[in-house]
C-alpha cells in the first residue's frame, strides 16, 4: 500500500499529528513549552514577562496544557507572599522536547541563516545535542527512507469505507 492510499484510509480525527496539534499547535503554547523545557521557566509572571503574552492568553494556554497532562500545577510560596502555582513539565510534556529541538533546528537552518541563537550540549560529555530520526535498530534515517504503513489505530471502518468506495457500481 502506498502512502497516498494509506492517507485515504485515515478517518478524520484519527491522525495523531492532527490530534496533538489541537492542543500544542498554537504559537503561545509552543513558546510556553520552550520556556519550560529549555530554560526552566515555570512561574506565571516569569512566563508572562519573557513571552510578552497577555494574562488571559497565558492563563488559557496553561490551563489547556494542564488539562492535557503536558504540565502540572505545583503550589509554591515565596517568603512574605501569597500561595501561587508554578507549572512543571510532566513526563508527557518532557516527551515533546525532541519536537521543540526539531523546530529549533529547522528555524536555525531556514530562518536564522544557519546561525543558531542557542546550542544544546549533553551535560554528561559536552557533545552537541541534535534531533533526528532513528529506526529501532539505531540507524539514522532520512525522511525519504521512511515508509508509512497501517498501524493498530487505523480503524476497520475506514478500511471498509475505502474498499466500498473503490468498487465499481456494477460490482456492487
Amino acid at each position: 500500500m502506498n502512502a497516498e492510499e494509506l492517507g485515504a484510509l485515515m478517518e478524520p480525527g484519527r491522525c495523531s499529528i492532527a490530534r496533538t496539534l489541537e492542543f500544542v499547535g498554537d504559537r503561545w503554547t509552543l513558546l510556553i513549552l520552550r520556556e519550560a523545557s529549555f530554560y526552566g521557566v515555570t512561574r506565571f509572571e516569569q512566563l508572562r514577562a519573557r513571552l510578552g503574552v497577555s494574562k488571559a492568553v497565558l492563563t488559557d494556554r496553561l490551563d489547556g496544557l494542564v488539562e492535557h497532562g503536558i504540565l502540572e500545577r505545583a503550589p509554591y510560596q515565596a517568603p512574605g507572599e501569597r500561595m501561587r502555582h508554578e507549572y512543571r513539565l510532566t513526563a508527557a510534556g518532557s516527551e515533546l522536547f525532541p519536537v521543540l529541538v526539531a523546530l529549533g533546528e529547522w528555524g536555525d537552518r531556514h530562518r536564522n541563516e544557519g546561525k543558531p541563537p542557542i546550542t544544546l550540549s549533553h551535560r554528561g560529555c559536552g557533545a552537541a545535542v541534535t534531533g533526528g530520526l532513528t529506526c529501532a535498530s539505531g540507524h539514522r534515517v532520512d525522511h525519504s527512507e521512511v515508509e508509512a504503513e497501517p498501524g493498530p489505530g487505523l480503524k476497520r471502518r475506514a478500511r471498509r469505507r475505502r474498499d466500498s468506495a473503490t468498487r465499481s457500481p456494477a460490482a456492487a
